[in-house]
């Protein structure tokens, strides 16, 4: 009995490899166990790197109101302590944006945390 052999899924497994190895140098693009390497270890950057961006932001999101608050006499921590004890419900995005973007509405929220 002839060797009955799934050519057809095969080829679809490493074409679907091969597409995602478009645009890596050197083998890596065109040879499917090279490319099945890149791809794997790529994808795992990717997935690390998802929450890694996460944790960027939110130290930018720092920097930035530490930046605002401290041309207005205050430090971060001093800033977000205020914040929570007026229950003033905005996340560190919103604050950093209103410190770099809306420096007139920042500063009137330090006035108004101040008294």
């Amino acid at each position: 009995m002839p060797r009955s052999v799934n050519s057809v899924a095969a080829k679809a497994r490493r074409k679907k490899i091969l597409k995602q190895a478009k645009g890596y140098f050197g083998r890596r693009k065109n040879v499917f166990t090279v490319a099945k390497n890149a791809v794997e270890k790529a994808l795992t950057y990717a997935y690390r790197d998802r929450k890694v961006n996460k944790r960027n932001f939110r130290s930018l999101w720092i920097q930035r109101i530490n930046a605002g608050a401290r041309e207005h006499g205050l430090s971060y921590s001093q800033f977000m302590g205020l914040i929570k004890s007026k229950n003033i419900d905005l996340n560190r995005k919103v604050l950093a944006d209103l410190a770099m973007n809306h420096k007139e509405i920042f500063q009137a929220l330090i006035e108004d945390l101040k008294k």
